[in-house]
């Protein structure tokens, strides 16, 4: 059973004249064609934030290799203010955000703990994605620079640009080519405890990470008097310990066991020791960074949680931490208030369309006033019955909209 189950249930204990008594979590229900007061899920777009509140959504909580039901890294922070900040966009992530229904025009601020595809490999389908579904306006990215400029996320939007260069090219001449743009913020990934955003009553920072190589980060979202960390890739490090300490959330990796990575994800021994305990952070050393830095409340996440690897995992953080936990699955959410951290899971649908925001979407290109990427060569390949067949409903649409 995993935690986030036990804990529904256990919620609805309650002691009442020293006898603990169980109710149903869902709360009581007073008439037959009632509603449950109480949801222990979260349904997308039901609810109103608090002004002081945050809600932090697991939107990727899985592995580079695919995987039906775990995506890639991903976490999205919704505050009470109105801003909503995705922290990575790993490879399989943006099906999970597209199921929560927001308007793409207030996904456009990304921070990227570093360019492994697991924590970014999504992107191009945030951008085009959001591109062809609403989004107004460019993306804005932040992320770390590299010991190198060619390992440095600048380098890597640059081209990532080039690479779809076709994709832009095509869409500029029918859509508006100012959603198509990105914006990328560079900082220095071996500052510690920089300020990197701050706008709107929030403040995010940057930590120093040991992962893989120089470049990764961690980050510190402060708002409202609270404090969440969104721990990247890493291996245990002095700077999250020292700046991550009496955190209300903190989210750090718990990395596969050394003997499950042999076992169920095809690693040698010798590889899967190395991983599982250098360029990541075992289950034990989690629970010793959680037991000394102490947040209200720890989630762990980055490996393919099923029963199995659940409990190997469990069974290594319980000998050095004991306090709050979550072990993540995607679609898993926590809102966060001074008063209390409340954990449930998302109740979202598979078939959801994008919804409109508030601002109007730009108008296409003038006509002439782009490159037509169609040669005259494949227009004369056009099959004419086609246009014929469908040319009542063309006239008739355009009549409708008053189109030429």
């Amino acid at each position: 059973m995993r935690r986030h189950v036990i804990v529904a249930f256990l919620a609805g204990a309650v002691l009442t004249f020293g006898v603990m008594v169980l109710i149903g979590a869902g709360g009581t229900v007073e008439s037959p064609t009632g509603t449950a007061p109480d949801r222990y899920a979260y349904y997308p777009g039901t609810e109103d934030l608090d002004k002081d509140e945050i809600r932090l959504i697991a939107c990727g909580t899985g592995l580079p290799a695919a995987r039906r039901d775990q995506a890639a890294t991903c976490f999205l922070a919704e505050l009470g203010n109105g801003d909503k900040f995705l922290f990575d966009v790993g490879t399989g992530s943006m099906a999970n955000v597209a199921a929560l229904m927001i308007p793409y025009d207030f996904l456009d601020k990304v921070f990227l703990t570093h360019l492994h595809t697991d924590h970014w490999g999504d992107l191009a389908t945030l951008w085009a994605g959001g591109w062809t579904a609403g989004r107004t306006k460019p993306l804005r990215i932040w992320g770390p620079t590299g010991q190198t400029p060619d390992m440095g996320t600048a380098y890597a939007i640059e081209h990532f640009l080039k690479a779809y260069n076709w994709d832009a090219t095509t869409r500029n001449f029918v859509l508006s080519a100012e959603p198509g743009k990105i914006s990328v913020t560079e900082f220095d990934y071996k500052a510690v405890n920089a300020v990197v955003y701050q706008e709107n009553g929030v403040t995010i920072r940057s930590l120093p990470a040991i992962h893989a190589g120089d470049g990764p980060v961690s980050f510190i979202l402060e708002y409202a008097g609270l404090k969440v960390v969104i721990g990247g890739d890493t291996f245990p490090n002095k700077w999250f310990i020292e700046y991550a300490t009496n955190a209300d959330l903190a989210i750090h990796e718990t990395f596969l066991t050394p003997r499950d990575l042999v076992r169920l994800y095809g690693q040698s021994p010798r590889q899967a020791i190395v991983v599982g305990t250098m360029i990541h952070t075992s289950p034990q050393a989690f629970g010793k960074v959680m037991s000394t830095i102490k947040p209200r409340h720890a989630v762990g996440y980055h490996f393919f949680n099923e029963q199995s690897t659940h409990d190997d995992i469990l069974r290594g953080v319980l000998q050095t931490y004991t306090g709050p936990l979550s072990l993540a699955v995607d679609n898993m959410v926590w809102n966060i208030t001074k008063e209390k951290i409340t954990e449930r899971m998302i109740v979202s649908p598979d078939q959801a369309w994008a919804v409109n925001g508030p601002n109007k979407p730009p108008k296409p290109p003038a006509r002439g006033s782009v490159p037509d990427p169609i040669s005259d060569y494949i227009k004369a390949g056009r099959w004419k019955p086609a246009e014929e067949a469908q040319a009542p409903m063309v006239n008739e649409f355009k009549k409708k909209h008053e189109l030429k």
